[in-house]
């Protein structure tokens, strides 16, 4: 009798083993079809797969996510709702899910879904995000409270600092627009959005050194920002023949040498340390060349790589063989409530 039993329980666990097998296997051949952009056959193939693996979140989120990519909005609202409720959800099902609710038409819900994932997922910088993005297409430009968010408690993540640069190039701000711009570069240096935000940098120092005196016109107490502009104004006499790659270059030298003598231990500040590092391994010309010439010339920054190869090939090595990340503890920008 116990030997019948015991034998039942070897068939039926290996049963089940089989099945998760092939789950597993439906699995990565759907996610190759996903690869290719065949959300119809990855979606015919997840559906064997949930079948013979129900407990398996991966692939319902997956199962989910190509009938969105298909535009079958309502099926895959029809997959994530059960999905919200399971305790394994992640901050990335409420992403989905409300992304879906805002293809429906239904920003409302979407609003509702982003923010109960915040709630369970305080930290999320991708949730922050995309409520940022809805409320600034609703003209809601607290927009900017939830990518300051996003920064402060998930500063990896690189879309905040996309969003809120352009936010502030667009507003008064003559600081964070600058310093939210290239920390973006140093997360994405190869991003498609990265000539637009290069752009956005030449435009802001230009921005930034219109008056002779950069600390004049300031009404943030912020100290840090205090701190910032007290150390840029000491370069203005620099910007007078006006703003290009050369006299950032010395700027921007100038502002890292000030800044680590008065400022560097009271505001440890990632980006500026890798300015100072690229400055003492001689590629800081390379990296502002690859900054400014780029958006203000491109013509020009091609022909200074043919010319400067060694430079270029250094920094790029450089910049592909590290993963830059402001560490937590360096947000010194606190927005009004």
């Amino acid at each position: 009798m116990m030997k019948n039993l015991f034998l039942s329980v070897v068939i039926l666990f290996t049963a089940l083993t089989a099945a998760a097998q092939d789950a597993a296997q439906l699995h990565q051949t759907a996610r190759e079809f996903m690869r290719q952009g065949d959300y119809a056959n990855a979606i015919l193939v997840l559906n064997r797969a949930v079948k013979l693996d129900e407990k398996n979140i991966e692939i319902a989120k997956d199962l989910g996510l190509n009938y969105y990519f298909a535009k079958e909005y309502n099926k895959a609202l029809e997959i994530y709702k059960p999905i919200l409720e399971r305790p394994d959800a992640d901050d990335q099902c409420f992403q989905i899910a409300g992304d879906i609710y805002l293809a429906l038409d239904n920003p409302k819900e979407c609003e509702k879904v982003y923010r109960r994932g915040l709630k369970q997922f305080p930290n999320s910088g991708a949730l922050y995000n995309e409520l940022g993005k809805l409320l600034w297409a609703q003209k809601d430009y607290s927009a900017i409270k939830q990518w300051e968010k996003g920064i402060e408690t998930d500063p990896g993540f690189s879309k905040n600092y996309y969003n809120a640069c352009k936010h502030y190039y667009f507003t008064t701000d003559k600081t964070w627009g600058i310093l939210y711009g290239e920390i973006f570069l140093n997360i994405e240096p190869s991003s498609p959005a990265a000539p637009e935000i290069k752009n956005i940098l030449l435009e802001s120092y230009k921005k930034l050194f219109a008056d002779a005196d950069l600390e004049k016109n300031n009404t943030e107490k912020n100290s840090f920002v205090q701190a910032f502009l007290q150390t840029m104004n000491k370069q203005s006499a620099l910007a007078s023949s006006g703003i290009n790659t050369a006299s950032l270059t010395m700027i921007r030298t100038r502002f890292i040498l000030d800044w680590f003598n008065d400022f560097g231990n009271k505001f440890p500040f990632k980006l500026f340390e890798l300015q100072r590092q690229l400055l003492q391994e001689g590629m800081f010309e390379a990296y502002n060349q690859w900054i400014f010439t780029a958006a203000q010339n491109l013509p020009a920054y091609q022909n200074w790589i043919t010319i400067n190869a060694a430079e270029y090939n250094e920094l790029n090595r450089f910049q592909k063989g590290r993963i830059f990340k402001i560490p937590a503890g360096q947000f010194y920008h606190k927005t009004p409530q």
